[in-house]
């Protein structure tokens, strides 16, 4: 072509240097019309040597339709979320829409706020994992605006389809291996506040508790980060010196849990087993390898795209709730109990 053309091109600029009409430009563009390869060959070939691109704002009210979708999380420095989302943007993108990704870190006042401003800027449809105490206003404010929106983890039992996981069956499994090992003084380790997720989590733990007649349940809060966990590992240990197997809240406190044992000298899988949840990247390589429950973060995160693509298509259909299996993965964190001999303590 080698014509430069100043300031921002449109779509009337590709017109004029190729000689063709706006809505035929539009077209190409658009990938719809019948258009000769030729003209198309010559449309695309001009808009890719001008650095057009399109106005997707503009063309959003021209059509009604809006080709930007917003994931509203919390805690996105978590590996697993991260996971989530890269699963996520892998789908939509492949449809052609573009995702912008919040972090309410819990805070319903913060997710009021980022919830508003995706409706101001006209988001096509929402991911969520609804904040900690989220009020009614909250729902009916997206109910108001009919954004198509579906729910991840937290299940608010609202009119909303939801993806999510069987946290009771999950950590169930997870203790019911532990016990099948002989492990009778089982603690659960993370979480902080009382969700929904992390209650479910619980319950199927102190199920298996009870129907094995275990040592009475022993919960011990933990941010879900690895010093925290590392730290909270360590203040157990010091509560309950008896205690030989641990079921935690995610991987990162896991494999905190599992560095704090190091650094007492005991080594995960022999003297205290150790079983994460999530199963992130980190988790097959850690040393040694975690035990975990694998949820697949990114087949998560393509399943939630799936369910928002499929409301897009088709907004009266019923709402759907898809709650998706842990799979056992079994490494070198759990083992056989072994009675342990509490460290002595200075001057005894």
């Amino acid at each position: 072509m080698g014509r430069k053309v100043s300031g921002k091109p449109t779509l009337s600029t590709v017109a004029k240097v190729t000689g063709v009409s706006i809505p035929t430009v539009s077209q190409v563009l658009r990938g719809t019309g019948r258009i000769s390869e030729e003209t198309r060959a010559k449309v695309l070939d001009a808009a890719r040597q001008l650095h057009y691109v399109p106005n997707q704002r503009a063309a959003a009210m021209r059509s009604g339709e809006n080709r930007e979708i917003g994931v509203v999380i919390n805690q996105l420095l978590n590996p697993f979320n991260a996971e989530v989302v890269s699963g996520v943007v892998d789908l939509l993108e492949d449809h052609g829409y573009l995702v912008s990704i919040v972090d309410t870190r819990d805070d319903a006042d913060r997710q009021d706020r980022q919830l508003q401003a995706f409706i101001r800027h006209g988001r096509g449809g929402l991911l969520w994992v609804p904040a900690f105490d989220t009020p009614e206003s909250t729902f009916d404010l997206l109910a108001t605006h009919g954004i198509p929106t579906v729910t991840f983890l937290r299940h608010v039992q609202r009119k909303l389809d939801h993806v999510g996981i069987r946290n009771a069956e999950a950590t169930a499994l997870a203790t019911t291996h532990l016990a099948d090992l002989g492990h009778r003084r089982i603690a659960y380790l993370g979480g902080t506040d009382m969700t929904f997720v992390r209650k479910e989590r619980i319950a199927g733990y102190e199920s298996v508790i009870s129907g094995r007649g275990l040592e009475p349940p022993l919960v011990w809060d933990s941010l879900d980060n690895k010093l925290a966990g590392l730290e909270a590992m360590i203040a157990l240990l010091d509560e309950a010196p008896d205690l030989t197997a641990v079921v935690c809240n995610g991987d990162m406190v896991a494999l905190g849990a599992c560095l704090a044992l190091a650094k007492l000298g005991i080594r995960p899988g022999r003297e205290v087993s150790v079983v994460g949840f999530d199963d992130i990247q980190d988790a097959a390589v850690a040393t040694p390898p975690l035990t975990t429950l694998s949820v697949s973060p990114r087949k998560i995160g393509r399943k939630l795209a799936r369910t928002l693509l499929d409301r897009i298509e088709d907004p009266d259909m019923p709402p759907t709730v898809s709650e998706l299996s842990a799979e056992l993965l079994i490494r070198e964190t759990t083992g056989p109990m072994i009675p342990r001999v509490p460290a002595k303590q200075d001057g005894a």
